[in-house]
C-alpha cells in the first residue's frame, strides 16, 4: 500500500530519525522525537494522512529504552527496514485494486516510457491479493520475483519522492511481463466477433463485442450459460451514461478502487445486443480496472461483454495451459501474458440501494479485506455453503473472508476451495480449533469439514444468514431474524426458506415461517417453476388444482405427480420457492435456467404500484396461510390480469406478512431490533417495501452491505456462531 514509504517520507519531513519495518502483526516504527508534542504530532499525522488505500486498524505506542534511542540515533536518519521473516502475529492481506489515475495518464502519454503498457502500476493500484504467495508483501513474495527490474524501474523504487517509492509490483516494457498479443490483433478479432479469452487480473475473462448479437449467442452456447445475464465492460463513464441510468453513488462506485460490476438499470430502447440481459431492466456494468482493459477500450471498441473465463460454476481459470485446455473450446483465440497469478479472483457485483452498497458476490476490490467483530474471538474455520461459496477465518477481532468460490458442485470447485483456503490460512497463520458447517449433511462442504481431524460444529442454514447480519452489524443482543432464501436444510429434516427467528450467536427459535407446501422432485422443482405451482394450487385447492386456468407445464405434468402431492417425501417453506410458483403461474417464467431467473423477471415485471395486497392468515402455531392469497391470484388470472399487477400485488403481500409476523413475535418476546438476510432480499421492489413498513411499525431493521444476504455471507455467520460458542465454553 505503500505505507512505509509515506511513513518516511513523513518522518523526513518532520527530522526525526528512526525505522519502519514490516512485522508479522503490522508495520513497527521506531522514532526519536525532541519531546512528546512531537511524537504526537507524528502519530497524527500518520492517521490523518496516510495513503489512500491504506487502512489503518489500530495504533499503540510505547516508550523504548535509552539503548533502543541510541541505536536510531546512530542510523542518523530516518530508514526503510528489512521486513522481518517468520516474526509472530499476521498482517492484513490488500485487496487487488484499480489502475490510478496516474498510471491512466502515463499509459495514454506518447512520450512516457510506460506509453501503452499493459502491465503498469504503482503503490496506489493494481495486483495485490492475486500476486501475494506470502507475507510480509515484498516482491520476492509475490508472482512478479522472477522478473529482474532495471535501471530506472530500481531509480523509482529507492526514490523517497516517486510514488513507486518501494512499489513491489513495479515493471516497465523493458523489464516486466508482456502479452502474447497486440493488442491491436485482440481489438480486431472483437470488433469481427470473435470470442477471445484475456487473461486479467485474478483470471482470464471472455469478452466478446456488447453490439453483436451473433457474438453473444455464441458465448452463451458455448459458456452453457443459459438466460443468465451478462456483465458489460465500458469504456469510460460517460459510455456507462448513454447506456444506463446512473446516480452519484453508482458513478463513484464504478470508477472507485475496488471497481466492481454494478448492476444499473437499462434505457430503453437498448442499442446494445438484447442477449446481454434478457427480460430483465438492468444489468452489470463495469468500467476498465487493468491497463490492458482500458488499452482494450481505447479503439474502435465502447462495450465488451466481459464474463468469467470457464464453463459455468466451474472455477475461473487462471494459469496459460489451464486456459487453453478448458477454454479453448469456447474461445477463439487467447490473449495470455507471463506474469503468474496466484490466486484465483473474480470480479465482485454490488448494487447501490437504500444509501449504501450492497454486496452481491464480494471477491476482486473487497476481498480479503477484514470485518471487524468489535472483540478478540477464537480461531476458527467456517465452511460456508454449497451455493455462491465462501469460507471464514477469524484471528484476533477479525473475520477474513474468502473471495467468491463458486457453487460447490464439482470436484474442480472443491480444489479450488482447498486451494483458496490453503493460501490464505497459510498467509494468516491460522490454526481453528473449531469447525463450523451448515447442518445439512450431503452438502460438500459438510462432508469435507467431516474429514478434517477438528470438532465440528454444524450450523442450521437461516440461523448463519441471520447471524451474519448480525455479525456485520457489531450486534451482541437478541434480534428478530427474517431469512427468505431458497434452500435451507432444517431441524426437522425438511427444507426450510421463509423463517421467522428468534437469534441470538449460541441459539434460535423458530416461532414462525411460511406454510410448508410439498416438494415433488427435489432438485427438478427448484428448476422448473411450474412444478412449485402445482404444489401451492394443490394446498389451496386440493385435488381440484388441475381445473382452474393454469400454466401449460402444470397440465402436462404426470399422474404419479399428483399421488407424490398426496404423500410428499418432503415439504418447504421457502420463499424463493414461493416466488417461482407465483412466476409461474403469471407466465412470467416456467424454468429457472439460472438461479433466481424466475424471481429476478417477476420483480422486473412489475407495473405501477399501490395496488394493495392480498388476503393471508397467521395461524397459531406460527405458519403463514398463502392459500388465500393464490385462490385470489387464480381469480384474478381467470378475469385477465396483468402478470405486472399481480407482481406487484404479491411484492406488497410478503411485505405485508413480514411486518404483521414481527409484530406478533414483538409482542412476545419484547425484541425490537429484525435483521434481514437470505437470497430473497436482493430483490429492491420487496426490501424498499419490507424496511418501510417494520420502520413504521417502529423496528430497527438491519440489513447487508459488507457481504453478500445470499449464500455468499453464509461463512461469516457460521464463524460468528462458532467464535461465540468457543467464547461461551470457555475453549
Amino acid at each position: 500500500m505503500g505505507f512505509r514509504p509515506f511513513v518516511k517520507t513523513l518522518a523526513d519531513r518532520l527530522s526525526l530519525c528512526g525505522e519502519v519495518t514490516n512485522v508479522g502483526s503490522g508495520v513497527l516504527i521506531e522514532i526519536e522525537a525532541s519531546g512528546q508534542e512531537q511524537v504526537d504530532a507524528f502519530v497524527a499525522a500518520v492517521r490523518a494522512s496516510a495513503p489512500a488505500v491504506a487502512r489503518i486498524l489500530s495504533v499503540s505506542s510505547q516508550s523504548v529504552s535509552s539503548q533502543a534511542v541510541d541505536a536510531i540515533r546512530r542510523m542518523a536518519g530516518f530508514v526503510i527496514g528489512p521486513s522481518e521473516i517468520g516474526a509472530p502475529g499476521f498482517t492484513l492481506v490488500p485487496p487487488d485494486l484499480a489502475t490510478c489515475v496516474d498510471c491512466l495518464r502515463e499509459i495514454g502519454n506518447p512520450a512516457d516510457r510506460r506509453f501503452g503498457y499493459a502491465f503498469t502500476n504503482c503503490t496506489n493500484c493494481g495486483p495485490r491479493y492475486s500476486i501475494i504467495q506470502g507475507v510480509p508483501y515484498d516482491r520476492r513474495n509475490t508472482t512478479m520475483e522472477p522478473f529482474r527490474v532495471c535501471a530506472e524501474c530500481a531509480a523509482e523504487y529507492a526514490n523517497p519522492q516517486d510514488r513507486r517509492y518501494h512499489a513491489e509490483a513495479n515493471a516497465c516494457p523493458v523489464c516486466g511481463p508482456r502479452l502474447s498479443d497486440s493488442i491491436e490483433t485482440i481489438t480486431t478479432a472483437l470488433v469481427d466477433g470473435e470470442i477471445v479469452a484475456i487473461k486479467s487480473l485474478g483470471g482470464f475473462q471472455l469478452a466478446c463485442c456488447a453490439f453483436s448479437p451473433e457474438a453473444i449467442d455464441k458465448l452463451r452456447c458455448r459458456k452453457r450459460r443459459g438466460n443468465k445475464p451478462f456483465a458489460v465492460m465500458m469504456a469510460n463513464i460517460g459510455t456507462v451514461r448513454r447506456h444506463c441510468f446512473v446516480g452519484p453513488e453508482e458513478a463513484e462506485l464504478l470508477g472507485g478502487r475496488a471497481a466492481p460490476i454494478v448492476l444499473l438499470r437499462l434505457r430503453r430502447p437498448l442499442e446494445m445486443a438484447s442477449g446481454i440481459a434478457p427480460g430483465l431492466t438492468e444489468a452489470g456494468v463495469m468500467l476498465p480496472y487493468t491497463p490492458l482493459h482500458h488499452l482494450l477500450l481505447r479503439g474502435p471498441l465502447s462495450c465488451l461483454v466481459m464474463t468469467s473465463g470457464n464453463v459455468s460454476e466451474e472455477p475461473i481459470a487462471i494459469s496459460n495451459s489451464e486456459a487453453r485446455d478448458r477454454l479453448g473450446g469456447m474461445a477463439d483465440r487467447v490473449m495470455a501474458h507471463d506474469r503468474d497469478i496466484f490466486t484465483r479472483v473474480d470480479d465482485s457485483v454490488v448494487r447501490y440501494h437504500a444509501g449504501a452498497p450492497r454486496m452481491l458476490r464480494r471477491a476482486r476490490g473487497y476481498a480479503p479485506s477484514p470485518i471487524d467483530l468489535g472483540r478478540e474471538v477464537g480461531e476458527v474455520l467456517a465452511c460456508g455453503g454449497e451455493l455462491k461459496n465462501t469460507f471464514c477465518i477469524t484471528k484476533g477481532r477479525y473475520a477474513i473472508l474468502s473471495q467468491h468460490i463458486g457453487d460447490l458442485d464439482n470436484y474442480e470447485t472443491l480444489e479450488f476451495y482447498e486451494e483458496a483456503l490453503r493460501n490464505l490460512q497459510a498467509v494468516y497463520r491460522s490454526k481453528p480449533r473449531l469447525i463450523a458447517h451448515d447442518l445439512h449433511p450431503d452438502y460438500l462442504t459438510s462432508r469435507w469439514a467431516e474429514r478434517q481431524p477438528l470438532p465440528k460444529l454444524p450450523v442450521q442454514h437461516h440461523h448463519a444468514h441471520i447471524a451474519s447480519c448480525m455479525a456485520e452489524h457489531g450486534l451482541q443482543d437478541r434480534v428478530i431474524g427474517v431469512a427468505f432464501d431458497g434452500t435451507g436444510y432444517g431441524t426437522d429434516g425438511q427444507i426450510w426458506g421463509g423463517e421467522f427467528l428468534l437469534c441470538e450467536y449460541t441459539g434460535f427459535q423458530r416461532l414462525a415461517h411460511l406454510r410448508p407446501v410439498p416438494l415433488v422432485g427435489g432438485d427438478r422443482a427448484m428448476r422448473e417453476g411450474f412444478r412449485m405451482a402445482a404444489s401451492y394450487l394443490f394446498d389451496a385447492f386440493g385435488d381440484d388444482y388441475r381445473r382452474h386456468p393454469v400454466p401449460c407445464g402444470i397440465a402436462n405434468l404426470p399422474g404419479a405427480f399428483d399421488q407424490a402431492l398426496r404423500q410428499p417425501l418432503l415439504m418447504t417453506s421457502s420463499g424463493g420457492r414461493l416466488f417461482d410458483a407465483v412466476a409461474s403461474l403469471t407466465g412470467v417464467c416456467q424454468v429457472n435456467t439460472y438461479e433466481g431467473e424466475a424471481a429476478m423477471l417477476l420483480e422486473s415485471a412489475i407495473v405501477g404500484s399501490g395496488v394493495g395486497s392480498y388476503e393471508f392468515t397467521l395461524d397459531r402455531g406460527g405458519s403463514i396461510d398463502t392459500r388465500p392469497m393464490f385462490r385470489q391470484i387464480v381469480s384474478e388470472l381467470a378475469a385477465g390480469q396483468a402478470a405486472g399487477y399481480i407482481s406487484d400485488r404479491f411484492h406488497t403481500t410478503i411485505s405485508d406478512m413480514v411486518r404483521s409476523s414481527c409484530r406478533v413475535i414483538r409482542d412476545a418476546s419484547g425484541v425490537n431490533k429484525v435483521c434481514l438476510s437470505g437470497g430473497v432480499f436482493q430483490n429492491v421492489t420487496l426490501m424498499d417495501r419490507m424496511t418501510a413498513g417494520l420502520a413504521d411499525a417502529g423496528f430497527e431493521v438491519f440489513t447487508h452491505s459488507l457481504v453478500p444476504p445470499n449464500d455468499g455471507g453464509l461463512a461469516l455467520g457460521q464463524a460468528a456462531i462458532a467464535a461465540a460458542i468457543l467464547e461461551r465454553e470457555g475453549a
